[in-house]
């Protein structure tokens, strides 16, 4: 299973979010969802397949951790897919620049138009 049929699922993206927090036992990941914890382990097995998630053995327990470099390929796609031109360019803000010194110095050399004095 790679990283994009992972997080397919709402499940696994929920408990990828409570790895976030630090290593979970899978009786703490399946605390917080409507699914049995053997459903749970089925989850974490296609995390760890997919590279993100890691197990730690700590005596009769596992430990699962969040594997941030596995999530890469769903970032380079994401990288792909945005414009990569910024909003607002060194052009732009150069060409804003020329502008407004244009401006100052127009209203520099034109004299101030006279003012009506009323009665």
């Amino acid at each position: 299973m790679d990283a994009f049929a992972a997080l397919d699922d709402p499940v696994r993206r929920s408990v990828l979010r409570q790895l976030r927090a630090g290593p979970q036992r899978v009786v703490d990941l399946a605390r917080d969802h409507p699914v049995s914890r053997p459903a749970i382990s089925r989850h974490l097995r296609h995390l760890h397949q997919a590279g993100l998630v890691q197990v730690a053995e700590q005596g009769r327990e596992r430990h699962y951790s969040l594997r941030t470099e596995g999530l890469e390929p769903v970032a380079a796609l994401l990288r792909e897919l945005r414009p990569e031109a910024p909003l607002v360019t060194d052009h732009h803000l150069d060409a804003l620049e020329t502008e407004v010194r244009r401006t100052t110095r127009e209203r520099r050399a034109s004299p101030a138009p006279a003012r009506e004095e009323s009665a």
